[in-house]
């Protein structure tokens, strides 16, 4: 299987979806539109990650709506995909829904709770990495996959096929340290309320990246 992803800013890395995907024998292609502006077509494609960054996908930028074109092919083609934070506001805008501010920025370590049994062997509870200040509307053709305290949509799962998550369960130590270093002024107006060293110091669970394979094994799986 050849894995595309679309990383959209240096610090938000694929974490331990690179050891999924090296665990499960395929290879993984990174992208970097914002930079380069070059795309994998869908024909090239077997899953799509798309990763997080600063961006919107509200931004009037071509490489953001070149991204959404490949989507749809993706769509069309009933290939797999994963979004992050961005990369599942891309999915929901590809779908016609719109991206609006959310109730509250979301900035740290804060839990989630699965709001469907879809995907088998998710736990009810887990502590994820929050970072952003935008939400995606649940697609209608859709299940509801996880909410948060401060703001409801946070996960959706589609056709076997999709998942997207507002929030992070990728990044293992290193990525979130890098997270940290380079983008720590975000933090300020976090309902979260937490400090640089609040979110360093919080050790990432194990269940995220045990989670993080469940999910891909799901979307992946021959049907």
């Amino acid at each position: 299987m050849r894995i595309n992803v679309l990383q959209h800013t240096p610090n938000e890395g694929p974490g331990s979806i690179l050891d999924w995907a090296q665990a499960r024998g395929h290879q993984t292609f990174v992208y970097h539109p914002y930079q380069f502006g070059h795309l994998p077509t869908a024909d090239q494609t077997d899953l799509l990650v798309i990763l997080g960054g600063p961006m919107s996908p509200n931004d009037d930028l071509s490489w953001i709506k070149q991204e959404r074109v490949l989507i749809q092919q993706l769509l069309e083609q009933g290939k797999p995909m994963f979004g992050a934070c961005y990369g599942a506001q891309q999915i929901t805008k590809t779908l016609g829904y719109p991206v609006s501010k959310a109730p509250a920025k979301e900035v740290g370590w804060a839990p989630v709770y699965r709001q469907s049994k879809i995907i088998p062997g998710l736990p009810e509870k887990l502590l994820a990495l929050h970072w952003h200040e935008e939400m995606f509307e649940v697609p209608k053709e859709a299940d509801w996959l996880f909410s948060s305290d401060a703001v409801k949509n946070q996960g959706f799962v589609m056709n076997h096929r999709i998942v997207g998550l507002q929030f992070h369960f990728e990044p293992q130590a290193d990525n979130v340290r890098e997270m940290v270093v380079n983008d720590f002024p975000y933090i300020k107006g976090s309902v979260l309320d937490q400090s640089v060293d609040d979110i360093l110091n919080t050790p990432v669970p194990k269940e995220n990246k045990q989670t993080m394979f469940k999910i891909l094994d799901y979307i992946t799986e021959i049907i």
